[in-house]
């Protein structure tokens, strides 16, 4: 049985104006590191709200641990653990105060989960008895982590939990639920970091309330369909509005100090054609291009351009 299983999801605001979920079916196998990527506006929020049973969909069924989302929702809310991409505990409330009462909401103690949250705790004790709002950004979220823990859920939601926190925070946060992974636990996590999608056994890319791409990161990267380009030059601002005024280019974007330059797939323009028409036409200087490696953020914007 799957642990998660959605069927043409729909959810709308403002009078079924804007639709935040549209035909979302998925299915997360028991155990399994599943995530969501996309931007800001996606629709991963209100997905996560769906499936821990904080809204009721307009439309579509979706089932946790075989429970219907409507019907069985106290049961659900039981089974499941939620991190909300905000932090969302008692600022005036300690460590050790935020997390006794978390686990008194479920009938349960820290001694009696410590196993589970051991690894994650550990190095919140030092600050036990420091107040959860004076926490640094890393800090907060193993807290947040350890308190959608207590409980031993069975599904754990994880709505883009390293937003706003340091590289080496968001690197071991990802270590963590690696180790939470060899407790069975099911977790679906959002992040609109590309990557962390590396760290999934699959993934969903999502936009506009929509999937715009399943499958492995492997699988995805693999599928990527288009010749891509890295290009530098002495004026990038100016290459990157250049470039894209060329015949035979789909698209140009930055990433990061370079600009990629993804062809049309029936074009026969060439990395020579394209250099001597910036060198030439357009005066650029110190032009120099190669082929690349597509990562996941070219995956996301190729199936993107698609979508539209």
């Amino acid at each position: 049985m799957a642990a998660i299983q959605t069927n043409q999801l729909v959810k709308t605001f403002n009078a079924g104006k804007v639709s935040a979920v549209n035909g979302i079916s998925l299915t997360v196998e028991a155990g399994e590191l599943f995530g969501i990527i996309g931007p800001d506006g996606a629709g991963k929020t209100t997905l996560f709200r769906l499936l821990t049973t904080l809204l009721k969909p307009d439309s579509g069924s979706a089932t946790i641990d075989g429970l219907d989302m409507v019907k069985d929702y106290k049961q659900i809310r039981s089974r499941v653990g939620y991190m909300p991409g905000r932090f969302s505990l008692y600022p005036d409330l300690t460590v050790i105060e935020n997390l006794s009462f978390y686990a008194s909401v479920f009938g349960t103690t820290i001694q009696q989960k410590y196993e589970l949250i051991k690894d994650i705790y550990c190095r919140l004790e030092p600050f036990a008895d420091r107040k959860a709002g004076k926490l640094s950004g890393g800090m907060k979220q193993k807290l947040a982590l350890c308190c959608a823990l207590i409980h031993a859920p069975s599904v754990l939601f994880l709505d883009e939990p390293t937003t706003g926190v340091d590289p080496s925070s968001r690197r071991e946060f990802w270590d963590m639920l690696a180790k939470l992974k060899t407790h069975g636990i099911t977790i679906l996590v959002s992040t609109a970091y590309m990557d962390e999608a590396s760290r999934c056994n699959r993934l969903a890319m999502m936009n506009n309330g929509r999937f715009i791409g399943i499958g492995t990161p492997q699988t995805i990267v693999n599928e990527f369909d288009k010749t891509l380009l890295a290009i530098r030059g002495d004026e990038m601002y100016r290459l990157l509005n250049d470039v894209r005024n060329i015949e035979g280019i789909e698209e140009c974007y930055t990433f990061g100090d370079v600009h990629h330059i993804r062809l049309q797939k029936d074009t026969n323009l060439k990395m020579t054609d394209i250099e001597q028409i910036l060198v030439h036409q357009y005066h650029h200087t110190n032009v120099k291009m190669e082929p690349c490696q597509p990562t996941m953020e070219d995956c996301f914007m190729n199936a993107s351009k698609k979508e539209r």
